[in-house]
Protein backbone atom coordinates (compact mmCIF):
# COMPACT_ATOMS: atom_id res chain seq x y z
CA UNK A 1 0.00 0.00 0.00
CA UNK A 2 1.61 3.20 -1.18
CA UNK A 3 -0.94 5.56 0.36
CA UNK A 4 -0.92 5.98 4.13
CA UNK A 5 -3.37 8.22 5.98
CA UNK A 6 -2.63 9.13 9.61
CA UNK A 7 -5.50 10.00 11.97
CA UNK A 8 -3.90 12.04 14.75
CA UNK A 9 -1.15 13.18 12.39
CA UNK A 10 0.12 15.92 14.70
CA UNK A 11 1.28 13.54 17.44
CA UNK A 12 5.01 13.41 17.96
CA UNK A 13 5.18 9.63 17.45
CA UNK A 14 2.94 9.75 14.40
CA UNK A 15 5.08 12.49 12.85
CA UNK A 16 8.17 10.27 12.90
CA UNK A 17 6.31 7.52 11.04
CA UNK A 18 4.94 10.02 8.53
CA UNK A 19 8.46 11.25 7.80
CA UNK A 20 9.76 7.68 7.57
CA UNK A 21 7.15 6.58 5.01
CA UNK A 22 7.55 9.83 3.09
CA UNK A 23 11.28 9.09 2.87
CA UNK A 24 10.42 5.61 1.53
CA UNK A 25 8.53 7.19 -1.38
CA UNK A 26 5.01 6.57 -0.07
CA UNK A 27 2.14 9.05 -0.30
CA UNK A 28 1.40 10.41 3.17
CA UNK A 29 -1.50 12.52 4.45
CA UNK A 30 -3.56 12.82 7.60
CA UNK A 31 -5.82 14.64 10.02
CA UNK A 32 -5.26 16.40 13.31
CA UNK A 33 -7.48 18.48 15.55
CA UNK A 34 -5.48 21.71 15.62
CA UNK A 35 -2.51 23.27 13.79
CA UNK A 36 0.79 23.29 15.71
CA UNK A 37 4.42 24.07 15.00
CA UNK A 38 4.89 20.36 14.26
CA UNK A 39 2.00 20.14 11.78
CA UNK A 40 3.33 23.30 10.08
CA UNK A 41 6.67 21.54 9.62
CA UNK A 42 5.04 18.39 8.27
CA UNK A 43 2.98 20.36 5.77
CA UNK A 44 6.15 22.20 4.65
CA UNK A 45 7.75 18.78 4.04
CA UNK A 46 4.96 17.81 1.65
CA UNK A 47 2.63 15.90 3.98
CA UNK A 48 -1.01 16.84 3.35
CA UNK A 49 -2.68 17.48 6.74
CA UNK A 50 -6.30 18.57 7.21
CA UNK A 51 -7.87 19.90 10.42
CA UNK A 52 -11.40 18.92 9.35
CA UNK A 53 -12.51 15.52 10.70
CA UNK A 54 -15.26 15.02 8.12
CA UNK A 55 -15.00 12.13 5.65
CA UNK A 56 -15.18 14.64 2.80
CA UNK A 57 -11.88 16.16 3.97
CA UNK A 58 -9.95 12.96 3.16
CA UNK A 59 -8.10 13.56 -0.15
CA UNK A 60 -9.28 11.51 -3.13
CA UNK A 61 -5.98 9.60 -3.35
CA UNK A 62 -6.61 8.06 0.09
CA UNK A 63 -10.23 6.93 -0.42
CA UNK A 64 -9.53 3.50 -1.95
CA UNK A 65 -9.15 0.64 0.56
CA UNK A 66 -7.18 -1.39 -2.00
CA UNK A 67 -4.30 1.11 -1.98
CA UNK A 68 -4.57 2.93 1.38
CA UNK A 69 -3.76 2.00 4.96
CA UNK A 70 -5.22 4.02 7.83
CA UNK A 71 -3.03 4.53 10.92
CA UNK A 72 -4.51 5.97 14.12
CA UNK A 73 -3.45 6.76 17.68
CA UNK A 74 -5.25 5.37 20.77
CA UNK A 75 -6.13 8.96 21.73
CA UNK A 76 -8.60 9.18 18.81
CA UNK A 77 -12.14 8.13 19.87
CA UNK A 78 -13.94 5.36 17.96
CA UNK A 79 -16.67 7.85 17.07
CA UNK A 80 -14.28 10.05 15.06
CA UNK A 81 -15.99 10.28 11.61
CA UNK A 82 -12.93 9.47 9.45
CA UNK A 83 -11.93 6.51 11.61
CA UNK A 84 -15.46 5.12 11.69
CA UNK A 85 -15.80 5.54 7.88
CA UNK A 86 -12.50 3.73 7.26
CA UNK A 87 -13.58 0.77 9.39
CA UNK A 88 -16.99 0.63 7.76
CA UNK A 89 -15.52 0.65 4.25
CA UNK A 90 -12.99 -2.16 4.37
CA UNK A 91 -9.76 -0.26 4.93
CA UNK A 92 -6.84 -1.80 6.77
CA UNK A 93 -6.99 0.24 10.00
CA UNK A 94 -4.10 -0.18 12.44
CA UNK A 95 -2.74 1.55 15.51
CA UNK A 96 0.51 3.48 15.30
CA UNK A 97 2.18 0.85 17.50
CA UNK A 98 1.46 -1.92 14.97
CA UNK A 99 3.27 0.03 12.26
CA UNK A 100 6.16 0.76 14.62
CA UNK A 101 6.31 -2.95 15.43
CA UNK A 102 6.76 -3.67 11.74
CA UNK A 103 9.79 -1.35 11.72
CA UNK A 104 11.33 -3.28 14.65
CA UNK A 105 10.91 -6.60 12.84
CA UNK A 106 12.79 -5.24 9.82
CA UNK A 107 15.75 -3.99 11.87
CA UNK A 108 17.89 -4.51 14.95
CA UNK A 109 15.74 -2.42 17.27
CA UNK A 110 16.94 -0.74 20.46
CA UNK A 111 13.68 -0.24 22.40
CA UNK A 112 13.53 1.98 25.51
CA UNK A 113 10.62 1.51 27.93
CA UNK A 114 9.79 2.99 31.32
CA UNK A 115 7.41 5.27 33.19
CA UNK A 116 9.94 8.06 32.84
CA UNK A 117 13.39 8.49 31.35
CA UNK A 118 12.58 6.76 28.07
CA UNK A 119 12.45 9.89 25.90
CA UNK A 120 15.79 11.31 27.02
CA UNK A 121 17.48 7.90 27.15
CA UNK A 122 16.29 6.80 23.70
CA UNK A 123 17.18 10.23 22.29
CA UNK A 124 20.68 10.00 23.74
CA UNK A 125 21.10 6.49 22.31
CA UNK A 126 19.91 7.68 18.90
CA UNK A 127 22.45 10.52 19.00
CA UNK A 128 25.25 8.08 19.90
CA UNK A 129 24.30 5.71 17.06
CA UNK A 130 23.72 8.51 14.55
CA UNK A 131 27.09 10.17 15.19
CA UNK A 132 28.94 6.83 15.00
CA UNK A 133 29.66 4.72 11.94
CA UNK A 134 26.72 2.46 12.89
CA UNK A 135 23.96 4.98 12.12
CA UNK A 136 20.29 4.34 12.89
CA UNK A 137 16.68 5.08 12.08
CA UNK A 138 15.17 6.67 15.20
CA UNK A 139 11.53 7.12 16.21
CA UNK A 140 11.50 9.28 19.32
CA UNK A 141 8.94 10.82 21.67
CA UNK A 142 10.59 14.23 21.74
CA UNK A 143 12.10 16.67 19.25
CA UNK A 144 15.89 16.47 19.55
CA UNK A 145 17.49 19.88 19.78
CA UNK A 146 20.56 18.59 17.94
CA UNK A 147 18.43 17.90 14.84
CA UNK A 148 15.17 19.80 15.44
CA UNK A 149 13.38 16.52 14.71
CA UNK A 150 12.07 13.42 16.45
CA UNK A 151 13.09 11.24 13.52
CA UNK A 152 16.51 10.24 12.22
CA UNK A 153 16.88 8.42 8.91
CA UNK A 154 19.73 6.21 7.67
CA UNK A 155 18.70 3.96 4.79
CA UNK A 156 21.90 1.87 5.11
CA UNK A 157 21.83 1.22 8.88
CA UNK A 158 20.43 -2.09 10.21
CA UNK A 159 19.61 -0.39 13.55
CA UNK A 160 16.50 1.39 14.75
CA UNK A 161 16.02 3.25 18.03
CA UNK A 162 12.46 3.21 19.36
CA UNK A 163 10.77 4.87 22.32
CA UNK A 164 8.60 2.02 23.61
CA UNK A 165 5.39 3.54 24.99
CA UNK A 166 3.48 1.55 27.60
CA UNK A 167 0.28 3.59 27.16
CA UNK A 168 -2.50 1.35 25.83
CA UNK A 169 0.07 -1.52 25.90
CA UNK A 170 1.52 -0.16 22.65
CA UNK A 171 4.98 -1.57 23.38
CA UNK A 172 3.60 -5.12 23.16
CA UNK A 173 3.65 -4.70 19.37
CA UNK A 174 7.46 -4.38 19.30
CA UNK A 175 10.20 -6.94 18.68
CA UNK A 176 13.31 -5.58 20.45
CA UNK A 177 16.87 -6.65 19.70
CA UNK A 178 18.03 -4.71 22.76
CA UNK A 179 15.43 -3.68 25.35
CA UNK A 180 15.94 -1.14 28.15
CA UNK A 181 13.59 -0.67 31.11
CA UNK A 182 14.31 2.56 32.98
CA UNK A 183 11.51 2.63 35.57
CA UNK A 184 8.18 1.00 36.41
CA UNK A 185 6.45 3.45 38.77
CA UNK A 186 2.69 3.04 38.27
CA UNK A 187 1.07 5.31 35.67
CA UNK A 188 -1.79 5.14 33.15
CA UNK A 189 -4.02 3.49 35.72
CA UNK A 190 -6.97 4.62 33.57
CA UNK A 191 -5.77 1.90 31.17
CA UNK A 192 -4.28 -0.71 33.51
CA UNK A 193 -6.51 -0.40 36.57
CA UNK A 194 -3.95 -1.74 39.08
CA UNK A 195 -0.23 -1.49 39.76
CA UNK A 196 0.02 -5.27 39.32
CA UNK A 197 -1.40 -5.08 35.80
CA UNK A 198 0.97 -2.22 34.99
CA UNK A 199 4.01 -4.22 36.16
CA UNK A 200 2.81 -7.30 34.29
CA UNK A 201 2.80 -5.30 31.05
CA UNK A 202 6.54 -4.66 31.45
CA UNK A 203 7.13 -8.37 32.08
CA UNK A 204 5.27 -9.07 28.85
CA UNK A 205 7.45 -6.51 27.03
CA UNK A 206 10.61 -8.38 28.03
CA UNK A 207 9.16 -11.63 26.66
CA UNK A 208 9.20 -10.07 23.19
CA UNK A 209 12.99 -9.65 23.00
CA UNK A 210 14.63 -11.47 20.09
CA UNK A 211 16.22 -14.78 21.23
CA UNK A 212 19.75 -13.50 20.51
CA UNK A 213 18.99 -10.12 22.07
CA UNK A 214 19.84 -8.33 25.29
CA UNK A 215 17.92 -6.77 28.20
CA UNK A 216 19.15 -3.84 30.31
CA UNK A 217 17.18 -3.15 33.49
CA UNK A 218 17.53 -0.46 36.14
CA UNK A 219 18.40 -2.00 39.50
CA UNK A 220 15.69 -2.37 42.11
CA UNK A 221 12.61 -2.25 39.87
CA UNK A 222 9.48 -3.98 41.18
CA UNK A 223 8.53 -5.89 38.04
CA UNK A 224 9.81 -9.37 37.15
CA UNK A 225 11.66 -9.56 33.81
CA UNK A 226 10.72 -12.62 31.76
CA UNK A 227 13.01 -12.58 28.71
CA UNK A 228 13.69 -15.71 26.63
CA UNK A 229 16.32 -17.91 28.29
CA UNK A 230 18.92 -17.10 25.62
CA UNK A 231 18.73 -13.32 26.21
CA UNK A 232 21.68 -11.76 28.09
CA UNK A 233 20.48 -9.60 31.02
CA UNK A 234 22.39 -6.59 32.38
CA UNK A 235 21.66 -4.10 35.18
CA UNK A 236 22.46 -0.40 35.53
CA UNK A 237 22.02 2.58 37.83
CA UNK A 238 24.04 5.54 38.98
CA UNK A 239 25.83 3.71 41.80
CA UNK A 240 25.59 -0.03 41.11
CA UNK A 241 24.96 -2.66 38.47
CA UNK A 242 26.86 -4.00 35.48
CA UNK A 243 26.95 -0.44 34.13
CA UNK A 244 27.33 2.38 36.70
CA UNK A 245 29.10 5.67 37.39
CA UNK A 246 32.21 6.26 39.50
CA UNK A 247 34.29 9.30 40.34
CA UNK A 248 31.42 11.75 39.73
CA UNK A 249 32.64 15.36 39.60
CA UNK A 250 30.30 18.35 39.75
CA UNK A 251 31.21 22.01 39.48
CA UNK A 252 31.12 25.13 37.32
CA UNK A 253 27.91 23.94 35.69
CA UNK A 254 29.39 20.58 34.61
CA UNK A 255 28.95 16.92 35.56
CA UNK A 256 31.75 14.50 34.62
CA UNK A 257 32.00 10.82 35.58
CA UNK A 258 33.74 7.55 34.73
CA UNK A 259 31.50 4.80 33.33
CA UNK A 260 32.14 1.33 34.73
CA UNK A 261 31.25 -1.40 32.20
CA UNK A 262 31.73 -5.18 31.94
CA UNK A 263 35.15 -6.07 30.53
CA UNK A 264 33.38 -8.19 27.92
CA UNK A 265 32.02 -4.91 26.53
CA UNK A 266 35.08 -2.64 26.93
CA UNK A 267 38.37 -4.38 27.68
CA UNK A 268 39.51 -1.80 30.24
CA UNK A 269 36.21 -2.07 32.13
CA UNK A 270 35.86 1.73 32.25
CA UNK A 271 35.22 4.72 29.97
CA UNK A 272 36.79 7.72 31.65
CA UNK A 273 35.72 11.36 31.75
CA UNK A 274 32.22 11.30 30.29
CA UNK A 275 30.87 14.85 30.40
CA UNK A 276 27.12 15.46 30.19
CA UNK A 277 26.03 17.84 27.46
CA UNK A 278 22.93 18.53 29.58
CA UNK A 279 24.44 18.59 33.09
CA UNK A 280 21.55 17.61 35.35
CA UNK A 281 21.64 14.82 37.90
CA UNK A 282 19.08 12.51 36.26
CA UNK A 283 21.10 12.49 33.04
CA UNK A 284 23.84 10.50 34.76
CA UNK A 285 21.52 7.49 34.81
CA UNK A 286 19.98 8.33 31.43
CA UNK A 287 23.40 8.44 29.80
CA UNK A 288 24.48 5.17 31.47
CA UNK A 289 21.44 3.37 30.01
CA UNK A 290 22.01 4.90 26.56
CA UNK A 291 25.70 4.00 26.65
CA UNK A 292 24.95 0.43 27.76
CA UNK A 293 22.45 -0.20 24.96
CA UNK A 294 24.63 1.24 22.22
CA UNK A 295 27.84 -0.45 23.42
CA UNK A 296 26.06 -3.81 23.51
CA UNK A 297 25.37 -3.55 19.77
CA UNK A 298 29.10 -3.99 19.29
CA UNK A 299 28.90 -1.30 16.61
CA UNK A 300 29.98 1.77 18.63
CA UNK A 301 33.19 2.53 20.48
CA UNK A 302 34.01 4.09 23.84
CA UNK A 303 35.09 7.24 22.01
CA UNK A 304 31.76 7.34 20.13
CA UNK A 305 29.92 7.24 23.47
CA UNK A 306 32.10 9.88 25.14
CA UNK A 307 31.91 12.42 22.32
CA UNK A 308 28.16 11.95 21.67
CA UNK A 309 27.11 12.34 25.30
CA UNK A 310 29.15 15.56 25.51
CA UNK A 311 27.50 17.00 22.37
CA UNK A 312 23.97 15.86 23.25
CA UNK A 313 21.66 18.87 23.65
CA UNK A 314 18.60 16.95 24.84
CA UNK A 315 15.01 16.74 23.61
CA UNK A 316 12.86 19.84 23.63
CA UNK A 317 10.78 20.19 26.80
CA UNK A 318 13.19 17.97 28.76
CA UNK A 319 14.95 20.35 31.12
CA UNK A 320 15.11 22.99 28.40
CA UNK A 321 16.53 26.42 29.25
CA UNK A 322 14.52 29.32 27.78
CA UNK A 323 16.12 32.18 29.71
CA UNK A 324 19.53 32.40 31.36
CA UNK A 325 20.38 36.00 32.21
CA UNK A 326 23.99 36.94 32.91
CA UNK A 327 25.25 37.53 36.43
CA UNK A 328 24.73 35.94 39.82
CA UNK A 329 21.23 37.43 40.09
CA UNK A 330 20.16 36.78 36.49
CA UNK A 331 16.73 35.27 36.08
CA UNK A 332 16.40 31.69 34.78
CA UNK A 333 13.47 29.92 33.08
CA UNK A 334 13.57 26.15 32.57
CA UNK A 335 10.79 24.06 31.02
CA UNK A 336 10.30 20.35 31.63
CA UNK A 337 7.74 17.80 30.40
CA UNK A 338 7.51 16.23 33.90
CA UNK A 339 3.93 15.00 34.36
CA UNK A 340 4.33 12.09 36.82
CA UNK A 341 5.11 12.75 40.51
CA UNK A 342 8.50 11.04 40.36
CA UNK A 343 9.47 13.00 37.25
CA UNK A 344 8.35 16.22 38.88
CA UNK A 345 10.32 15.48 42.04
CA UNK A 346 13.45 14.68 40.00
CA UNK A 347 13.07 17.83 37.94
CA UNK A 348 12.60 20.12 40.96
CA UNK A 349 15.51 18.45 42.77
CA UNK A 350 17.75 18.92 39.71
CA UNK A 351 16.97 22.64 39.52
CA UNK A 352 17.60 23.07 43.24
CA UNK A 353 20.95 21.28 42.86
CA UNK A 354 21.93 23.61 40.01
CA UNK A 355 20.82 26.76 41.86
CA UNK A 356 21.07 25.92 45.58
CA UNK A 357 21.09 29.54 46.75
CA UNK A 358 18.26 30.87 44.57
CA UNK A 359 14.51 30.99 45.15
CA UNK A 360 12.73 28.39 43.01
CA UNK A 361 9.24 29.05 41.66
CA UNK A 362 7.46 26.09 40.04
CA UNK A 363 4.50 26.60 37.70
CA UNK A 364 2.84 23.21 37.21
CA UNK A 365 -0.01 22.16 34.95
CA UNK A 366 -1.45 18.75 35.92
CA UNK A 367 -2.08 16.43 32.95
CA UNK A 368 -5.23 14.25 32.90
CA UNK A 369 -8.02 14.03 35.47
CA UNK A 370 -7.29 10.35 36.10
CA UNK A 371 -3.60 10.93 36.83
CA UNK A 372 -4.47 13.82 39.17
CA UNK A 373 -6.99 11.61 40.99
CA UNK A 374 -4.55 8.71 41.31
CA UNK A 375 -1.49 10.69 42.46
CA UNK A 376 -2.66 13.95 44.06
CA UNK A 377 -0.77 13.42 47.38
CA UNK A 378 2.44 12.49 45.53
CA UNK A 379 2.19 15.56 43.30
CA UNK A 380 1.71 17.75 46.38
CA UNK A 381 4.76 16.21 48.07
CA UNK A 382 6.92 16.88 45.02
CA UNK A 383 5.68 20.47 44.61
CA UNK A 384 6.31 21.12 48.31
CA UNK A 385 10.05 20.93 47.55
CA UNK A 386 9.74 24.29 45.75
CA UNK A 387 9.96 27.68 47.45
CA UNK A 388 6.87 28.89 45.62
CA UNK A 389 4.18 27.13 43.57
CA UNK A 390 1.84 28.39 40.87
CA UNK A 391 -0.64 25.58 40.14
CA UNK A 392 -2.78 25.62 36.99
CA UNK A 393 -6.05 23.89 36.17
CA UNK A 394 -5.87 20.33 34.83
CA UNK A 395 -5.03 19.87 31.15
CA UNK A 396 -7.65 17.28 30.10
CA UNK A 397 -6.00 15.98 26.90
CA UNK A 398 -8.07 12.92 25.90
CA UNK A 399 -10.28 12.84 29.01
CA UNK A 400 -13.64 14.18 30.12
CA UNK A 401 -13.87 15.72 33.63
CA UNK A 402 -14.17 13.39 36.62
CA UNK A 403 -16.53 14.64 39.37
CA UNK A 404 -14.66 15.95 42.39
CA UNK A 405 -11.28 15.96 40.62
CA UNK A 406 -9.56 19.29 40.09
CA UNK A 407 -6.19 20.87 40.78
CA UNK A 408 -7.53 21.82 44.21
CA UNK A 409 -6.97 18.27 45.51
CA UNK A 410 -3.25 18.80 44.88
CA UNK A 411 -3.20 22.43 45.99
CA UNK A 412 -4.69 21.76 49.42
CA UNK A 413 -1.88 19.34 50.28
CA UNK A 414 1.08 21.52 49.16
CA UNK A 415 3.00 22.54 52.27
CA UNK A 416 5.07 25.50 51.04
CA UNK A 417 3.67 28.83 52.22
CA UNK A 418 3.78 30.69 48.92
CA UNK A 419 1.29 29.02 46.59
CA UNK A 420 -1.41 30.10 44.13
CA UNK A 421 -4.08 28.20 42.20
CA UNK A 422 -4.95 29.94 38.92
CA UNK A 423 -6.34 29.38 35.44
CA UNK A 424 -3.75 29.29 32.68
CA UNK A 425 -5.11 32.54 31.23
CA UNK A 426 -3.71 34.30 34.31
CA UNK A 427 -0.28 32.66 34.11
CA UNK A 428 1.60 35.40 32.26
CA UNK A 429 0.51 38.23 34.57
CA UNK A 430 0.95 36.07 37.66
CA UNK A 431 4.57 35.25 36.77
CA UNK A 432 5.25 38.87 35.82
CA UNK A 433 4.12 40.04 39.26
CA UNK A 434 6.01 37.39 41.23
CA UNK A 435 9.48 38.79 40.50
CA UNK A 436 10.92 35.27 40.40
CA UNK A 437 14.58 34.25 40.47
CA UNK A 438 14.45 30.75 38.97
CA UNK A 439 11.24 29.56 37.28
CA UNK A 440 10.50 25.94 36.36
CA UNK A 441 7.44 25.37 34.16
CA UNK A 442 6.34 21.73 34.18
CA UNK A 443 3.63 19.49 32.76
CA UNK A 444 2.69 17.58 29.59
CA UNK A 445 -0.04 20.00 28.49
CA UNK A 446 0.38 23.40 26.84
CA UNK A 447 2.08 25.38 29.63
CA UNK A 448 5.25 25.67 27.51
CA UNK A 449 3.39 27.68 24.87
CA UNK A 450 3.12 30.57 27.36
CA UNK A 451 6.88 30.89 27.86
CA UNK A 452 7.59 33.35 25.00
CA UNK A 453 4.91 35.70 26.35
CA UNK A 454 6.22 35.29 29.91
CA UNK A 455 9.70 36.30 28.73
CA UNK A 456 8.30 39.24 26.77
CA UNK A 457 6.29 40.41 29.79
CA UNK A 458 9.25 40.42 32.18
CA UNK A 459 11.54 42.13 29.69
Amino acid sequence: MKNIYFIGAGGIGMAALERYFKSQGDNVAGYDRTPTELTDSLIAEGIDITFDDSVEAIPELYRDPATTMMVYTPAVPDTMPQLKWARDNGFRVVKRAVVLGEVTRRSKALCFAGTHGKTTTSSMAAHIMHTSAAGCNAFLGGVLRNYNSNFLLDAKSPYSVIEADEYDRSFHQLSPYIAVVTSTDPDHLDIYGTEEAYLESFSRFTQLIHPDGKLIVHTGLKFRPEPPASVAVYTYSRDEGDFHAANIRRGNGTIIYDLIVPQSVVAEGVIRDIELGVPVEINIENSIAAAAATLLTGAVTADDVRSAIASFMGPKRRFEFHLKEEGDNGRVIIDDYAHHPDELRASISSVKALYPDRKLTVAFQPHLYSRTRDFAPQFADALSLADEVVLLDIYPARELPIPGVSSAIIFDKISCKEKQLISKELLINTIKNINFEVLLTAGAGDINTYIPDIIASIK
